[in-house]
């Protein structure tokens, strides 16, 4: 676009998500950006659009023993197990500093328990994030986790009960990879009471230690994310696209590691993208994914994001 024409439709990269708008749609991943203060030391986290926050569970959690995080071709598996201080002590001591960071905040929202959510949910509800993102799809756990996101039944079921205790904040629902029918999945969600989904979590996967001869994972599997699963999880954005309609927000992720990448989803249909394992090689990622998108709608004289979309 010239610079006249520029001046006169100025680019507009804000979307909007179950009423809660961000400046840009690159949002950093759970689990991957912890609370945003440590990273705002390497670069001005301004520049994103929102932060999800670490997994939060209602009690604190140590996490899982043994290797936690172990390397794979064009990959990365993580063994965490959801190692956070509680949802009370993140609202007491991370939540205000999250506050004067400037994107959306985000809190992740994870337990063993239908109990477990529905009470972390109404603390949360009382509290200023601006959106709770519901995981049920965390494969590193040995109870609740991912068993919530397996089939239509059970999601509906932790997706209601949280929104009975949810009132006052958007409700997105994080879904699982290893569901059987993840448009079903993402279609329950929905009638349950969700605004928004994302997708697509870790894979379940493992990993054997040839030398030592033994498992990597004391849990024996772990979550596989990075750039080998990015064209699966892009085809599974798709079809939950397809099968919600462009009425239900529903955020990408999966492999992101470029402006390129980010740009499949939304052309795929999301209104955003969440960015993780990359951040982890390349501390700067986001901040280039934003560029790049930017970039993108100059050069193609695209004035606002929705019009990226494939879907129209």
């Amino acid at each position: 676009m010239s610079e006249s024409v520029d001046k006169l439709h100025p680019l507009d990269m804000s979307v909007t998500i179950a009423g809660v708008r961000l400046r840009n749609p690159v949002i950093a991943a759970s689990g991957t950006f912890g609370y945003g203060m440590e990273y705002n030391k390497i670069f001005d986290v301004r520049c994103l659009g929102a932060i999800c926050s670490k997994g939060l569970t209602l009690n604190p959690r140590s996490g899982n023993t043994g290797m936690r995080l172990w390397e794979t071709p064009a990959g990365l598996m993580n063994s965490i197990g959801l190692e956070n201080p509680g949802i009370p002590a993140f609202i007491e001591k991370e939540l205000p500093q999250m506050r004067r960071l400037g994107p959306a905040i985000i809190a992740n929202l994870s337990g063993s328990t239908v109990e477990e959510y529905e009470e972390g949910a109404r603390l949360l509800d009382a509290s200023s994030v601006d959106m709770v993102e519901l995981n049920i799809s965390c494969p590193n756990v040995k109870a609740g986790g991912m068993a919530f996101g397996l089939d239509p039944e059970t999601a509906a079921v932790a997706v209601s009960q949280v929104r009975k205790a949810l009132r006052n904040k958007p409700l997105m629902v994080k879904l699982s990879p290893n569901a059987g029918d993840l448009p079903a999945v993402a279609r329950a969600c929905v009638k349950a009471g969700a605004d928004a989904v994302s997708l697509v979590n870790t894979f379940k996967a493992m990993a054997i230690d040839v030398q030592k001869r033994r498992l990597v994972f004391d849990n024996t599997t772990a979550g596989l994310s990075g750039p080998a699963i990015r064209p699966i999880a892009l085809r599974m954005v798709w079809e939950v696209c397809e099968a919600l309609g462009p009425q239900v927000p529903v955020v990408g992720m999966g492999g992101i590691a470029c402006a390129d990448d980010a740009l499949e989803f939304l052309m795929a249909g999301a209104v955003a993208v969440q960015v993780g394992s990359t951040t982890f090689a390349e501390p700067l990622a986001m901040c280039n994914i934003v560029d790049g998108i930017w970039g993108y709608m100059r050069d193609n004289g695209i004035a606002t994001l929705g019009d990226i979309s494939l879907r129209g």
